[in-house]
């Protein structure tokens, strides 16, 4: 089973990034942006990475494809695909990168939606969530069928239950 940590809107949160990678400990981790920190922090080790509209550093990709064992992600925060007004742009570009999972942040919302042929992931923020009080991110996990489960988690590691995502690629 293979595992991938997302994060988003970090915003500035170092002990809390750290906590949450020493608490699950994964090979994959993606951070969709607005870390507000530098692209060499000692807390975004590890992290597939991309810039959002509050970080400042220019080293920062806009966009990442990343190939990890037999799934494609689509990485973005999402600011430049105007992902507040809908899913569509972010959809159609992971489509021409070939992605079936298209990961971002910006909009501080928490949630999976399946978009044409992709998965469109939003791990919420760890630091100022919308719609929801709970500070989240996610793990997606997934084996060598199309079946994924995306689990939602609080800061504290808690599974936020009422997110949880069971489908198909």
């Amino acid at each position: 089973m293979t595992k991938v940590l997302i994060l988003s809107d970090s915003h500035g949160l170092t002990e809390e990034v750290t906590a949450i990678k020493n608490r699950h400990r994964l090979e994959y981790m993606i951070h969709c942006g607005d870390s507000e920190l530098e692209m060499d922090a000692p807390e975004l080790q590890g992290f597939f990475k991309v810039g959002g509209n509050t970080d400042m550093d220019t080293r920062f990709p806009n966009e990442q494809r990343v190939q990890i064992e037999n799934l494609t992600f689509f990485v973005v925060h999402g600011h430049l695909h105007q992902v507040k007004a809908g899913l569509a742009p972010l959809s159609y570009r992971a489509e021409e990168e070939g992605a079936k999972v298209a990961c971002y942040g910006h909009t501080h919302v928490a949630g999976v939606e399946k978009v044409g042929n992709q998965l469109c992931i939003n791990p919420g923020s760890i630091r100022q969530p919308r719609s929801r009080p709970e500070k989240t991110y996610a793990i997606i996990e997934w084996d060598n069928s199309n079946q994924v489960d995306v689990t939602f988690y609080t800061t504290d590691g808690e599974p936020v239950e009422d997110l949880h995502y069971r489908g198909t690629l």
